[in-house]
């Protein structure tokens, strides 16, 4: 993975929050929620939390009593996360990196981890370390995007901003976020991790936006696709979105847009 892609800064954390999460995280997050709510934990950690939209849907499910440590790479979106979050004393926040978490053995019922896989420079240790932090009989539950052309908006996107820079193409989409599909490749890194039971589910929905410029400034502004479009030539950023608005438009409507997103949703025990 190239480092620019682990870079959520700037505007970009607010611009993911507002616009992102709402077109293709939030019914992810309600899904994992409940999937790591089920058996009632005791104590959960969340890696790779980005903008806290897991956060907010599970903290209301957990037991009075739970302890809930939220963790990312990223200090700017740890603290995006940290402000929209009400205050909850369960809570601990904690700058850290999924390869090298600074707990002890053994000390969670469940670890978690939406849509932060794929950024895992090295999955099997990323899988690992989250299986040294569990109890015996704990859960390991977390989802990575399918590939980019079972995403329409994200493959819309690459290929309209793609075409203003043909010789050297932004791929951030492609290449990081819908890079880790293959199943048989996720289930092989888990079981070099050392799980043995593993269940693997595909899980289609469907991403909404008032307007398809809603859905292209999204992933325009509120991901690393900025910082590749700016690297290549920053006065064209907006030409970018544009483009990216008139792609979505064409495929989609006018007017409020509909797109097929689909991921793969992973429950791993050791």
């Amino acid at each position: 993975m190239a480092e620019p892609d682990k870079v959520f800064a700037g505007s970009i954390p607010k611009c993911y929050d507002t616009l992102m999460v709402p077109l293709i995280f939030e019914t992810y997050a309600v899904d994992t929620a409940t999937l790591v709510a089920a058996t009632s934990p005791q104590s959960v950690l969340e890696t790779a939390a980005g903008s806290g939209a897991v956060t907010r849907a599970l903290a209301p499910k957990l037991d009075a009593g739970a302890r809930y440590v939220v963790t990312d790479l990223n200090q700017p979106m740890l603290d995006y996360a940290a402000s929209r979050q009400p205050a909850d004393d369960r809570i601990e926040w904690k700058q850290a990196d999924a390869l090298a978490l600074p707990f002890n053995d053994a000390s969670f019922d469940v670890v978690f981890c939406q849509f932060g896989a794929m950024f895992f420079p090295d999955r099997a240790a990323g899988y690992a370390e989250a299986r040294r932090m569990l109890k015996p009989g704990g859960r390991f539950v977390f989802s990575v995007w399918d590939r980019i052309e079972e995403n329409a908006f994200a493959d819309d996107v690459t290929e309209a901003v793609g075409a203003l820079f043909p010789h050297d193409p932004p791929r951030f989409l492609a290449r990081t976020p819908h890079g880790y599909y293959d199943v048989a490749r996720i289930r092989d890194d888990l079981s070099r991790a050392g799980f043995i039971h593993i269940e693997i589910e595909t899980r289609e929905k469907i991403s909404y936006a008032a307007s398809a410029r809603d859905a292209a400034t999204a992933y325009c502004l509120g991901t690393p696709l900025r910082n590749e479009i700016e690297a290549r030539d920053a006065s064209l950023l907006q030409l970018a979105t544009d483009r990216a608005t008139q792609a979505i438009a064409q495929r989609h409507g006018e007017g409020p847009v509909a797109g097929k997103i689909q991921a793969h949703v992973i429950v791993a025990e050791g």
